[in-house]
């Protein structure tokens, strides 16, 4: 048990319905950023979350949102536990305001081994995430407030034992519903899904298969969709039955569907990626579609 002002009795309140946005986390703009972060909180979503695994810095930007908003939960999705010591993260939530504490949901990932070499076969990662877990319970970090990216079944039932949940990544509702049965009631299943506001099936399917591409050489991925029944060959060949597996499209109340099967399934909260059908669009193309989705799902 935690002692002290770090322990928190609920985890963050994500809603029903949250962002998870690129284009939050990468755009030089500030100023900007900002002001997209306050109307995401303005607009009703539960959580905006951004990426974390390739640098060391997105805990810089969690503070910022959470400077910019008053009520919607900053998460991240997710900390590379290669990037950051539990340590590095102690200190930085240790140094928030309790109001910000409690509005902050801590996603951590165990990353890939394209991404770190052959360091990451040198321990299991679910025995490097367990290393780390317990670092952060050392420092006092309430575990209400960390999530786990969990795939496979033995992370996923990592992430009921010793967080909040789970936040897994490029799942449909099929995984939704596996991490409920694992984790049972009471503990978070908070998928990310992407989609594509786009009703051509070419535009919005060609701007899936952009986002997916380079994440099928990633084991973690691949193996996380074969356990689905996804064949080797869809997976290849980013067949059009895959990509309608994995990304929802067409208009707002079509991709409200996807959002609801998430929900049928048992997930608490879905984090929505707007896959660009327009790359040079940016964090303004962005925010027009949030304004979309919202309509319809907040």
């Amino acid at each position: 048990m935690f002692k002290g002002r770090f322990l928190l009795m609920t985890a963050p309140n994500l809603g029903k319905v949250g962002i998870w946005s690129m284009e939050l986390r990468f755009t030089p703009d500030r100023g900007a950023v900002a002001d997209a972060a306050a109307e995401l909180d303005e607009l009703g979503y539960g959580a905006l979350w951004v990426p974390g695994g390739i640098d060391d810095q997105v805990l810089g930007d969690i503070g910022r949102y959470l400077d910019a908003t008053k009520r919607i939960v900053a998460a991240t999705g997710i900390i590379n536990i290669w990037k950051q010591t539990p340590a590095d993260v102690a200190t930085w939530f240790k140094a928030q305001a309790p109001e910000h504490q409690s509005r902050t949901m801590l996603g951590l990932g165990v990353s890939h081994l394209p991404l770190i070499g052959d360091e990451w076969t040198k321990v299991k990662p679910l025995t490097q995430m367990r290393a780390y877990l317990d670092g952060l319970d050392a420092a006092g970090v309430p575990r209400e407030n960390l999530s786990l990216a969990a795939l496979g079944p033995k992370m996923v039932a990592l992430s009921g034992e010793r967080t909040a949940g789970a936040h897994p990544y490029l799942v449909p509702p099929e995984h939704s519903a596996i991490a409920r049965e694992i984790l049972g009631p009471g503990k978070l299943v908070a998928p990310e899904q992407g989609v594509v506001l786009a009703t051509d099936p070419d535009i919005a399917r060609g701007a899936a298969r952009k986002a997916l591409d380079h994440y099928r050489y990633m084991p973690n991925y691949r193996n996380s969709w074969l356990r689905l029944g996804i064949l080797e060959a869809d997976i290849d060949a980013l067949s059009d039955g895959f990509i309608d597996t994995l990304f929802a499209w067409g208009t707002p109340e079509k991709i409200a569907e996807r959002v609801k099967a998430h929900h049928d399934a048992g997930a608490d909260h879905v984090c929505l990626q707007v896959i660009p059908t327009n790359p040079d669009g940016g964090l303004s193309a962005a925010r027009a579609a949030w304004r979309e989705l919202a309509a319809v799902l907040v």
